[in-house]
């Protein structure tokens, strides 16, 4: 049961759990108590006494400082060094902030975020801390929401100037946790294209370390996440601590160690090319960040963000149904195709059990490479000649459903579009333009721009029976500037950005709720909590490898849940590494995510066709568990050759488990692969081989792994509950 405690000093938020608590010291300065393991009651007077503050709740602010104070929400120019929450600036170009302690209640329901993603619904209690600065006039309202049914604070920040006079925001994050030592260990998400979400682990030192963005997304080279673990925690033992950003765009995420080393996680839009102007009466909201606990290692922490995200955060029809197998045309043709290759392709893709068709680039304009016509979404006659109404006619008769790509935020040079309003483009006067894949960025600070792409794609939804659409964003934020922003808001081009965006995003999916959208940006390059509030799957990345994927959705599984990881099973030679892998390996590692095929069926042997009905039936028999399981991740291709995790079904009745092996060994060095997450009274049959296990044997012994030759082989197995 969440509830929120309160007494003359103190504001204790907890759920079965975790506890959050905040103390509030005389004069108003609120200053972090404690988060993580749910506590009963706390007597802070040795937290107190370590701050320097007395066991009477004073604090002098004169002799002391505040450089050693765990405050809640810090901001800069009042004696704190260290880097804050919030940097304020008057119209005097003086820098400071002291936010005091004015009220504290319980609200009926968490709020929506105005504009933003955002957690909702459940079992769930918000409080909200009320702070103010009497000289300026700024009010700080911090909203913290503890849910019922996991381990996690959601919490958010709304600034608003409650004076007389102009304010410039030039920090305004998130999320400030101040824990009392630095013996913790950072891991962070980095990489690139193809090789999306790297699990990187370093312990902490003195100073300043954390990733961040400010391209514009939240990028293919880091991700808004960050974790404190204790040094020797694993998957399954040991302690952690995580923030996750829900947001797209410019974000950091950093932990800076104090000379006293204690250590303080900060976490959101990136202050570098960030300014907010806020005019008397004007209010700034923060993105949400979730703040999640877990005394269970890793597998815990990822088990509470997997929950936030099926209960809280996606929406719609697709937030809890089967996803559709679906086949994309992309690798199979590229830009090279007629209505007939199309429609050759499908043929066989319905005969083998595929249910969904998706067209992907080359579709519209005069686009035969990706030199042209982004922005022209007008249907291509050359190749299909009976336009998209006809195609999707053809399709559907096929008895599968039909799906199409766009990337509708961005414009190339060669199109009617560009030619016609140059300065929709993100650009700075005077300047060359920058073009990445010869293409511009549209600049969705601006209304009129935001209506053009809800129309590009509405009107395409609208003019055939779509049922899927791939967002594609292949490029990022250079010579930042617009025409429609004065000098003063330049500032806020990028955040001004994101809300355009989720405003578009929010009224094409409630216009069209039977679409299925998926997010795509070169790959995995803006897979974050926020778009998962307006697309309930994301491209896992392009690079379609199996062996590559195993380390890239391993890494991408510690924040986000197997439902939401577009995974495919493409040709060999791979067309991103030229490695060779087995069909049945491919597979294997695809189906623990959104399951389909980048692939041209009809270049397969008879052979392989039949193989290929046999995955699709044995996906589709255990479709909702590997979407909708618990999983948990087993052995990590981090530390050796071997890759393998386990999904099991919510009631324990079901699990699919999966091994790979990326290099060959002489001698085996793994004969039995020790299972997690069963039911340990329950008794469990091996549908590949007959044989009955118990769970805690599975769990405690293991279960043997069949020696195969060759590099990237791979086993699976689908455990039933048998009593």
């Amino acid at each position: 049961m969440t509830e929120i405690i309160r007494d003359e000093h103190v504001i204790h938020l907890r759920n079965a759990h975790v506890s959050y608590i905040i103390g509030v010291l005389d004069g108003g300065i609120p200053m972090h108590l404690y988060f993580g393991p749910r506590l009963e009651r706390l007597n802070p007077a040795g937290l107190l006494r370590r701050a320097g503050a007395g066991e009477d709740w004073g604090f002098n602010v004169q002799n002391l400082g505040l450089d050693h104070l765990p405050q809640e929400y810090p901001s800069f120019g009042l004696g704190d060094v260290r880097d804050g929450a919030l940097t304020v600036c008057r119209a005097d170009g003086t820098r400071s902030a002291d936010l005091r302690f004015v009220s504290a209640e319980e609200l009926p329901e968490k709020p929506a975020l105005p504009g933003l993603p955002a957690t909702f619904g459940g079992e769930s209690a918000t409080l909200r801390l009320t702070l103010a600065d009497a000289l300026t006039g700024l009010r700080a309202e911090l909203l913290y929401t503890v849910f019922d049914d996991c381990d996690v604070i959601a919490r958010s920040a709304r600034l608003v100037n409650g004076g007389e006079a102009p304010l410039t925001l030039g920090r305004a994050f998130s999320l400030s946790l101040d824990v009392p030592d630095a013996d913790w260990e950072l891991i962070t998400l980095s990489g690139s294209w193809a090789r999306e979400r790297e699990i990187v682990r370093r312990p902490l030192q003195p100073g300043h370390q954390g990733v961040g963005s400010v391209i514009g997304a939240s990028s293919l080279r880091t991700s808004p996440f960050a974790a404190l673990v204790r040094p020797g925690t694993t998957e399954a033992r040991g302690e952690v601590i995580a923030a996750a950003l829900v947001y797209s765009g410019n974000f950091t995420a950093e932990v800076e160690v104090d000379p006293a080393f204690s250590a303080r996680l900060l976490m959101g839009i990136h202050d570098r090319d960030f300014s907010w102007v806020l005019q008397p009466g004007d209010a700034f909201q923060t993105p949400e960040a979730l703040l999640a606990y877990s005394g269970e290692g890793l597998d815990g922490m990822s088990r509470s963000f997997h929950r936030i995200c099926a209960e809280h955060l996606v929406r719609g029809k697709y937030a809890h149904a089967d996803r559709p197998i679906l086949l994309n045309n992309w690798e199979a043709t590229y830009f090279s195709f007629d209505e007939e290759k199309l429609l050759a392709i499908a043929r066989t893709a319905a005969d083998v059990g595929v249910e969904l068709f998706v067209l992907d680039d080359g579709w519209f304009g005069h686009r035969d490479d990706d030199t042209t016509s982004l922005g022209d979404w007008k249907v291509d006659r050359r190749k299909l000649p009976g336009g998209m109404t006809a195609l999707a006619e053809k399709i559907h008769a096929l008895g599968l459903r039909f799906g199409l790509w766009f990337e509708p935020e961005m414009i190339s040079p060669d199109s009617d579009l560009y030619r016609a309003h140059p300065d929709w483009a993100i650009h700075i006067d005077g300047r060359e333009g920058i073009q990445q894949r010869n293409q511009f960025v549209l600049d969705l600070t601006r209304p009129e721009v935001q209506e053009h792409v809800y129309h590009a794609v509405a009107d395409m939804l609208s003019s055939a029976d779509i049922n899927y659409v791939k967002w594609d964003m292949n490029r990022n934020f250079t010579n930042i500037g617009s025409s429609s922003l004065p000098p003063e808001r330049m500032g806020e081009l990028p955040h001004r950005y994101m809300l355009g965006l989720y405003s578009v995003l929010e009224r094409l999916v409630k216009d069209f709720p039977e679409v299925l959208f998926e997010s795509c940006a070169s790959g995995g390059g803006r897979f974050d909590l926020g778009m998962l509030y307006y697309m309930p799957q994301t491209w896992c990345s392009d690079n379609t490898d199996a062996v590559c994927r195993c380390r890239i959705q391993y890494g991408t599984s510690l924040v986000f849940p197997p439902f939401s990881m577009g995974s495919h099973v493409s040709a060999v030679p791979n067309h991103q590494t030229g490695r060779m892998t087995p069909l049945s390996s491919r597979a294997n590692v695809a189906m623990s995510g959104c399951f389909g095929f980048e692939l041209d069926l009809n270049k397969l042997s008879p052979e392989e066709l039949e193989e290929v009905r046999d995955i699709i039936r044995r996906v589709k028999s255990v479709r909702r568990t590997l979407l909708y399981g618990d999983f948990h991740r087993l052995l990590s291709p981090y530390e050796g050759v071997d890759t393998a995790w386990i999904t099991v079904a919510k009631d324990g009745s079901e699990a699919v488990a999966m091994l790979l092996r990326a290099q060959a060994q002489l001698i085996p060095a793994l004969p039995l692969l020790r299972l997690r997450g069963l039911d340990p009274a329950a008794r469990y049959r091996v549908e590949e081989t007959g044989e009955v296990y118990g769970g805690d044997e599975l769990m405690a012994v293991g279960l043997a792994v069949p020696p195969k030759r060759g590099d990237a082989q791979s086993v699976s197995w689908i455990l039933r509950r048998v009593d």
